[in-house]
């Protein structure tokens, strides 16, 4: 897998509590770290991080708790998850960086930018919202798709029991249902999603779990506060906003006041299946 991103290199760095997280580096200049989504590891990046290579230092790692990184018990709220990304980085030699997430690895960007404003110097979020509002929007059939949302949120047992005994067909529905073009996942890249995935059911279930619960109040906290993300943010998202009957640009902007939102044509997946797309929005934003 890891020969997937041309010229990167892999190692495992230890970011806290001896928790190591694998990671793969590459190119030189200044830094961005790109974290990935569910059911995903740092693969889907691969197309997106050859070319910031080119004249960044890009770092790829996997989320604590999915891929080859470690799958401790215990905490996966966004905060923790946000402080193995600022400890990742520094351990590289990195006091400040560029951070950009996509689903999952959103949502862990979203909350390092609030706690790290002094760290993180541009913010990209691909295809989510901050986590109160992924809830308040979550209404009607139209939302049946998010179903996943609710069954990881239950207490720990059952969802990890149904989840396990179907694992490949549960992770493997999520790859179909959210790209629009199958051939932006090959074989083999999907069959090392759904190995990566079906051998860390508990730590994923419990990354979602907190996002039904201490990451909520979190960001209740930070907006109660009136804390946003100072630096510039760039958002880019499919128009969900219009299945669901909500403004996303609208909603972003109360937490982003420089913000960037793109609505984009393709599927979920879309590093892998507009990587175009991506490298283009990001470049603009690391431009401003």
């Amino acid at each position: 897998m890891e020969r997937m991103i041309p010229s990167f290199t892999t190692e495992r760095v230890t970011v806290a509590d001896g928790v190591a997280l694998h990671t793969a580096v590459g190119g030189s200049g200044d830094p961005i770290v790109l974290l990935h989504g569910f059911p995903q590891t740092h693969l889907m990046w691969r197309h997106v991080a050859a070319d910031l290579a080119a004249d960044h230092t890009v770092i790829c790692p996997d989320l604590r708790g999915y891929g080859d990184s470690d799958k401790p018990d215990g905490d996966y709220s966004k905060r923790t998850m946000a402080a193995d990304v600022v400890a990742l980085a520094r351990a590289l030699g990195h006091e400040r960086f560029a951070l950009a997430g996509h689903d999952r690895g959103a949502l862990v960007a979203i909350r390092a930018g609030l706690d790290h404003p002094e760290v993180v110097t541009h913010l990209a979020s691909l295809d989510v919202l901050p986590t109160p509002d992924m809830w308040d929007v979550m209404h009607g059939t139209s939302a049946a798709v998010g179903f996943h949302l609710y069954l990881m949120a239950q207490p720990p047992g059952l969802p990890e029991q149904l989840i396990g005994n179907s694992a490949d067909a549960f992770f493997g529905h999520f790859l179909d249902l959210w790209t629009n073009d199958p051939a932006a996942i090959p074989a083999e890249v999907r069959a090392a999603y759904l190995k990566a995935s079906r051998e860390a059911v508990p730590s994923i279930v419990a990354d979602y779990r907190a996002s039904a619960g201490i990451d909520v109040e979190h960001d209740e906290a930070d907006r109660r506060a009136g804390r946003q993300l100072r630096m510039p943010v760039s958002v880019l998202q499919q128009d969900w906003g219009a299945a669901l009957g909500f403004d996303a640009a609208a909603r972003w902007r109360a937490w982003a006041p420089d913000l960037e939102h793109r609505t984009v044509s393709c599927g979920h997946f879309m590093a892998e299946e507009d990587p175009g797309v991506v490298i283009k929005e990001l470049r603009a934003l690391l431009a401003r």
